[in-house]
């Protein structure tokens, strides 16, 4: 079974790091985000292609500053640094790091001073996005400067001879108009990259190391929540192995309105599979009562989600293996893998399988943002409508409803979500808006209705674009869209009086409210 090409991505704590992933897999070649000390054995092991060091917040004059092994740079492999990873790259091979005389954020002009395979093709001249208080004063010996800016005499540098090459600027953000063209010539040029990892591929890789994880006799057991990236991991393994998959779905009450009974009738006609529907609202609903922390929150609906799955699953008898949908943002956000703080805990990342007594863990979309989910979904013939179903998290409407999560509350979501969703459908936005949804925001406010004095909820509406929602932008709905959704919400949603949007951008914001 031969694996594809791959770039591995040591992590520095860079803001743009899982943006540099995405480009190089938007280019068809597969990237990893490694922690920035994995050590040269296993770069050795894995064998890739090539090698990107991220940026980073430090200096690598920081008694504490992370450093990769020097040995990376001695390995054959083509390595290329950005921001932080160029200056460490010069740092450890004996060039000069100091700090700017004048610092450079945003958009600044850089100039080619000279050749390079890195460079070849670029303008003169262009635009690029920097972000940067240290820069390279003196390239390490084997080492020439290639790229200039005014306050930069070393923007970018290159060691043909040893394929080792640094940036200062970031060529993977859109601010940088020749950033897509740089990346490609390291892949292409310099790493000899074929550009072969599509979906497709991908998917007969992984149904081929399902098989043989699972084994000719082995059966699986998949956590199923209903959404798309366990309703992908649940065709691709059923592809694998067939009914020797079994599902359970854990309805803890708090989905969307018709959105259990939508799961139930789809599985039983897509998948010929064991499928059982635990409905636990009620111990949900229990345990969540006076609660008001978002992440006890999530806490508490992990907890008992593990505890009706291994309720369910006793029943079902025991099986070899077990399944979760978990995606790459999952993991990241985390804390899993990487250098990335834990902005908020995934029930479906980390201790779960071991809690019911599981040894085997299969994750066959681990490595794969939400989109490249989507694609996957379609590539394996999945309906649309389940491809392209509005991203849900675990924890479900107890973190869209800000403070103690109740039935009542829960109802007012799922109808003024309902809403929302049903006029987005409407104005044909469903596809190209990313996420969208309602938030019961806790607070209540003065209203008029019927000429008396109201005092009820405001409803949040929250839409974003994004790839691969490790950032996001808010989306500019039209305005008579919004007024129709806010008319309808408050007219047809009991103890809504007002609606507010939200128009944050992720970062600094999260996606969710909570």
């Amino acid at each position: 079974m031969a694996d594809h090409q791959s770039v591995l991505i040591l992590d520095f704590g860079g803001q743009y790091t899982q943006l540099i992933a995405r480009r190089i897999r938007e280019c068809h070649v597969f990237s990893e985000v490694v922690p920035w000390n994995i050590p040269v054995e296993e770069i050795r092991r894995r064998s890739p292609a090539g090698m990107i060091l991220s940026g980073g917040p430090a200096s690598v004059h920081d008694l504490e500053a992370p450093c990769c092994d020097p040995a990376v740079f001695s390995l054959g492999i083509p390595v290329l640094g950005i921001c932080y990873g160029m200056q460490l790259t010069a740092h450890l091979l004996g060039g000069r790091v100091e700090k700017a005389r004048e610092r450079e954020y945003g958009r600044i002009t850089v100039s080619l001073t000279g050749e390079s395979a890195l460079t070849h093709g670029i303008k003169t001249e262009s635009p690029c996005w920097m972000s940067h208080t240290w820069q390279v004063a003196e390239c390490p010996p084997g080492f020439r400067s290639i790229a200039a800016s005014a306050s930069c005499p070393v923007a970018a540098m290159a060691c043909e001879e040893k394929q080792l090459y640094g940036v200062q600027f970031h060529p993977e953000v859109t601010h940088t108009e020749e950033g897509t063209l740089l990346l490609r010539n390291f892949l292409f040029g310099i790493c000899r990259c074929a550009g072969d990892w599509t979906m497709a591929a991908f998917a007969e890789t992984a149904i081929q190391r399902i098989q043989a994880e699972v084994g000719p006799e082995g059966t699986v057991l998949l956590a199923l929540s209903g959404g798309v990236d366990s309703s992908v991991a649940a065709a691709l393994i059923y592809r694998a192995i067939g009914s020797r998959l079994a599902c359970v779905f854990v309805d803890h009450g708090l989905l969307r309105r018709g959105e259990s009974e939508e799961v139930c009738r789809v599985f039983s006609q897509l998948f010929p599979v064991r499928f059982v529907r635990a409905d636990a609202s009620k111990r949900f609903f229990e345990d969540l009562k006076g609660v008001t922390d978002p992440e006890a929150k999530r806490h508490i609906v992990g907890r008992d989600f593990i505890d009706v799955f291994r309720e369910e699953a006793a029943r079902l008898g025991r099986l070899d293996h077990f399944a979760q949908g978990t995606i790459y943002p999952d993991v990241i956000e985390s804390g899993q893998g990487t250098n990335a703080a834990v902005i908020k805990s995934h029930h479906n990342v980390g201790g779960l399988p071991a809690q019911l007594g599981f040894t085997s863990l299969i994750e066959p979309l681990r490595m794969l943002f939400k989109d490249e989910v989507r694609a996957l979904g379609e590539s394996l013939g999945l309906p649309a409508g389940l491809v392209w179903r509005q991203p849900f998290p675990g924890p479900g409407l107890a973190i869209r409803v800000i403070g103690e999560v109740t039935p009542e509350k829960v109802k007012i979501v799922q109808d003024s979500d309902a809403i929302f969703r049903e006029e987005m459908a409407k104005a044909g936005l469903d596809r190209q808006v990313s996420q969208y949804f309602t938030v019961l925001t806790g607070v209540h406010s003065v209203g008029v209705m019927g000429d008396e004095r109201t005092y009820d909820y405001v409803i949040g509406l929250r839409a974003v674009t994004t790839d691969d929602f490790m950032t996001a932008d808010w989306a500019r709905l039209p305005y008579d869209l919004l007024a129709v959704v806010s008319a309808r919400i408050v007219n047809e949603v009991p103890h809504a009086g007002r609606v507010v949007l939200d128009i944050t951008t992720k970062p600094p914001a999260s996606v969710e409210w909570e």
